[in-house]
């Protein structure tokens, strides 16, 4: 039996299709790595060209130098904008309620005044803050200077367990539109309006006197102050 030579192209296809398969393609490099090198081999090519101190050409090597120069000069302002967002005080997760006296009351005011203007981030706080509030008027949590939104989560929840979902809910949304930067939104202060008012119908187990007497612990006023 005489078998047909196998031509040029017929043999070069063959290849190709052998090449293409996944077993070979293992090692590759991916288009990241691909431009990391394609980019730090442009990078030594500028400092190549850049004169040496001694030298006194001109021409391309300065114009390497500016090039570099300007990289250089966006590195440093891409770590200050970094560490700004770092000390930005929206950038940093903190006690919910302030030092100053406040009431459920007067966070409920001001979310109101908030939700009118528009500022959907300061109306969502300031309505998670009543909820804190609140929840501290009835004697359902201890009033405790520095907790979190988390934390307020977590032990409201335990004191509402049918409300733990919607409270973590809440939270997320908080913790979005102030410390993750993204913009509050009529939705988002809808639903923790509604949070709150389900909250107040609710009848959670009030804590026990021990813990109120605990709660109120050093205040010569008779009372805490967040």
């Amino acid at each position: 039996m005489i078998l047909d030579p196998v031509g040029r192209d017929e043999a070069r296809e063959a290849a190709r299709r052998e090449l293409e398969k996944q077993i070979y393609q293992r090692d590759k490099p991916s288009w990241l790595e691909r431009a990391w090198d394609d980019f730090s081999e442009w990078l030594r090519h500028l400092f190549q060209r850049a004169p040496a101190p001694e030298s006194q050409s001109t021409g391309g090597g300065w114009v390497s130098i500016a090039i570099i120069v300007v990289i250089v000069l966006v590195a440093v302002a891409l770590v200050v904008w970094l560490m700004w967002g770092r000390g930005n005080p929206r950038s940093r997760k903190g006690a919910l309620l302030e030092d100053t006296p406040s009431t459920a009351f007067d966070h409920r005011e001001a979310a109101e005044r908030h939700a009118e203007a528009a500022r959907w981030a300061e109306a969502i706080r300031e309505r998670l803050r009543a909820i804190a509030r609140d929840l501290e008027e009835r004697a359902v949590l201890a009033a405790r200077p520095g907790r979190t939104a988390d934390e307020l989560a977590a032990e409201a929840g335990a004191a509402v367990p049918e409300l733990a979902g919607e409270l973590a809910a809440g939270v997320r949304i908080f913790d979005d539109v102030w410390y993750g930067d993204r913009p509050g939104t009529p939705e988002g202060y809808a639903r923790m309006k509604e949070l709150d008012e389900r909250l107040q119908a609710a009848r959670p187990k009030p804590l026990e006197s021990d813990d109120l007497a605990l709660a109120g612990a050093g205040d010569d006023e008779g009372g805490p102050r967040w």
